[in-house]
């Protein structure tokens, strides 16, 4: 079982989340977010809108520098990868038009930018039109470019988006546009019926294909087969964005993927949470599961899993760790296996092998709410988690403002 090392909040008097932290190819770890605070740890920040924000901490968790992003209306950071030139791709939404921004087409725009080891700007690239378009996932690919994803409001722009449009298609879909390495669009396409559809994790495949996870309550055009109200929706499409195939995989009630691995094995590990109980889930311990399932490179289902507890219990991420398991955040509410509840919701840390059996979990937080969106294991193989938390007290001491950045650390 692992243990805590340290947990510490980072913020202001307002609102800060982290969202995604990563390694750093010159050492440490970089944890992204949005924060809307200007005081305490964000004193350097201009207004009190939300901005994208980076820390990089070292290799002994010294914080080295802080920077923010943004305009003068909301924006945020969802995804930070490193990239291979040892610095920074990071994808979110934006609102605006001014300071770091150059323009904005309406509502909300994709926001990407490339940054250099210290976190300077090298590029920055807002897509979007009329509606909200907001941007979630990105993986720089094996050519040295970027594939980007999110959801664009295809009733919204018109149509607008898909190199090849089709008529049909409403509501929210997902937004999937490849990148150059200077952020040059190079295809542009969306999926999706013509309800809502949200696209959160993508892995590009060893035969340079990429699959695509995420949640969908439409049952047309694109999408065949829909279980009942959001399922997991799973797309694979060629490096030039043509769909090769799509699976959905869920029950009647709400189902929804957040992220994806490849396992050694090239099968797929796809998890998020569920609250179905019927047709390709055998059980639901409470209001909602962790939910885990293995795919083939084909989209046929392997193994599922549910992980939970009477209350609500859910995935956000997931990693490969050197050891060849897997590493995943979420939050639970429940008491069940080793995990107490300490109280409204917990942050959550778990690993598992490739079959989904638990190798160890913890959960930690306060009285309030408190959330883990990501994970990862250091090059030390101790890990980091990061989030969210709105308490002050048991594990979490110190709370500055309304929500706090979380960073815990497991020895």
């Amino acid at each position: 079982m692992r243990q805590i090392e340290f947990i510490k909040t980072f913020g202001g008097s307002k609102n800060e989340v982290a969202k995604s932290v990563v390694n750093c190819k010159n050492g440490g770890y970089a944890i992204l977010g949005y924060v809307q605070s200007n005081d305490y740890d964000f004193i350097l920040k201009k207004n009190e809108s939300f901005d994208l924000f980076i820390i990089k901490y070292s290799d002994n968790d010294q914080l080295e520098w802080v920077k923010t992003f943004g305009g003068s209306n909301n924006d945020r950071g969802e995804k930070i990868i490193t990239t291979k030139d040892g610095g920074f791709a990071v994808i979110g939404y934006s609102e605006s038009s001014d300071l770091d921004l150059t323009q904005n087409k309406g509502d909300k725009d994709f926001w990407v930018l490339k940054l250099n080891s210290e976190g300077i700007i090298e590029w920055q690239k807002s897509i979007g039109f009329l509606g909200k378009d907001f941007g979630t996932a990105i993986i720089e690919t094996s050519e040295g470019g970027f594939l980007v994803t999110g959801e664009i409001d295809v009733t919204a722009s018109i149509g607008e988006g898909n190199f090849n449009a089709k008529s049909l298609h409403a509501g929210g879909d997902f937004w999937i546009i490849k990148l150059s390495s200077l952020g040059l669009i190079e295809w542009s396409k969306y999926y999706g019926g013509t309800l809502t559809d949200t696209p959160y994790g993508i892995v590009q495949t060893q035969n340079n294909n990429f699959i695509i996870v995420g949640s969908s309550d439409s049952h047309d055009v694109d999408i065949t087969n829909n279980k009942g109200s959001y399922d997991f929706w799973i797309l694979k499409i060629s490096n030039s964005g043509k769909l090769i195939w799509q699976k959905n995989f869920g029950g009647s009630e709400i189902d929804e993927a957040k992220a994806i691995v490849e396992t050694n094995n090239r099968d797929l590990l796809i998890i998020g949470n569920s609250r179905s109980k019927d047709k390709d889930i055998n059980q639901n311990y409470g209001g909602s599961d962790l939910y885990i399932i293995k795919i083939d490179y084909d989209g046929s289902l392997l193994s599922k899993r549910n992980i939970g507890g009477i209350n609500f219990d859910s995935g956000n991420s997931i990693h490969q760790t050197s050891d060849g398991n897997f590493l995943l955040s979420g939050s639970t509410r429940s008491t069940f296996k080793n995990i107490q509840n300490k109280g409204q919701n917990d942050s959550w840390i778990l690993k598992i092998d490739s079959e989904a059996n638990i190798l160890w979990q913890k959960n930690f937080g306060g009285s309030n709410i408190d959330v883990c969106f990501d994970a990862i294991e250091l090059k030390d193989g101790k890990i980091i988690g990061v989030g969210e938390t709105i308490s002050n007290d048991k594990d979490v001491l110190i709370n500055k403002g309304f929500s706090d950045i979380l960073i815990v650390k497991l020895k």
